[in-house]
Formats: structure tokens, C-alpha cells, sequence
């Protein structure tokens, strides 16, 4: 004990203070250092639990509730573009179902109107196309017949002349 006495102050002995490296800790007796009180801590107004993380059960749940807001709405616009779509997919394909069997109609035409008797009947029944060497014959029946005109007068009676000749008499007023 004799020889710690000189080295308790710091650094006085100059060669054992030397040899002792600074990390080394020094005990003190017993006897002489009175027992300290752990030091009292301020009363805590709420007991918390911390979980992972060192956040407490309310803090937890706010980040929770964060993320899924933040999932549900980072998932809800391209869900809402692919539900679109796909209804707009529907809709085309129904189109285009359509526009095929109307081609299919029309190619069916097509092969249809490639015989040329065939185009010589549409005319005749279109366009009242008369052949050379043909006469036309314009069948009216009366009005007893009971057909859309039944009952009902002619308001002018039908000319037996050319549709050309009944235009320049309109136009000289030969006709009146």
C-alpha cells in the first residue's frame, strides 16, 4: 500500500507510470469508496413497449398504415388501366368479328356479280335496263286491286311518251 500512495494523483511517479499502459483500470478498496445509489430515473408517464425496430405498438402501426396506403395506391392505377383495357379489348374483338363476316358478305358479292348475267339482271331490276330488241312493259293495276295505291286516284295520268320528250314539252308548255 505504501508504494500506491505516490501514484494515486495522476502521473507523479515518472517510471511506473511509464511501464503502466493508460487503458489498465485501477481499482480502488472497498472500504474506501462509499456505495453509490443507482441514479433514479424520471417517472415515466407511460409504459411502452418497444418491438423491432425500437419503435413503440402506435408508431408501428402508423408505418404499417403508411405502407399499405402507399401499395394500395402504387397498385391502383395500373390496375385501373388494365381493367380498361381489357373491357376496350373486348370491344374491338366484337368489331372485328363484325367486320369479318361483313367482308365475308361482301367478298361472297363480289364473287356473285363476277357473272356477267348476273350484272345484266341487277341492271334490269335497278335501273329498269331495257336489252336492244326488248319492250319494256309497265303493269299498273287498278285501283279495285287492293294494292298500296287501292282507293286512291291518280293525281296526273302516266305518259306514254319518252322521258326526254316530256321535258321539252314542259319546257315550251306544248303539253297544256
Amino acid at each position: 500500500m505504501a508504494g500506491r500512495g505516490g501514484d494515486r494523483g495522476g502521473r507523479r511517479g515518472g517510471a511506473s507510470a511509464a511501464r503502466r499502459p493508460e487503458s489498465v483500470r485501477r481499482t480502488r478498496p472497498a472500504a474506501a469508496v462509499p456505495a453509490k445509489e443507482p441514479p433514479k430515473r424520471p417517472p415515466a408517464k407511460r409504459a411502452t413497449r418497444l418491438g423491432p425496430l425500437g419503435l413503440s405498438t402506435t408508431r408501428r402501426a402508423a408505418v404499417l398504415a403508411t405502407v399499405v396506403g402507399a401499395l394500395a395506391l402504387s397498385v391502383a392505377v395500373p390496375l385501373r388501366t388494365y381493367l380498361s383495357q381489357r373491357t376496350d379489348v373486348q370491344v374491338q374483338e366484337r368489331r372485328q368479328a363484325e367486320l369479318r363476316a361483313e367482308v365475308e358478305e361482301l367478298e361472297r358479292r363480289k364473287a356473285q356479280l363476277a357473272d356477267p348475267a348476273q350484272i345484266q339482271a341487277e341492271a334490269k331490276r335497278r335501273l329498269r335496263y331495257v336489252m336492244p330488241g326488248e319492250t319494256p312493259y309497265m303493269v299498273e293495276l287498278p285501283a279495285e286491286a287492293g294494292g298500296p295505291g287501292a282507293g286512291q286516284k291518280p293525281t296526273h295520268p302516266i305518259s306514254q311518251q319518252a322521258w326526254y320528250q316530256a321535258l321539252w314539252d314542259s319546257v315550251h308548255g306544248a303539253g297544256r
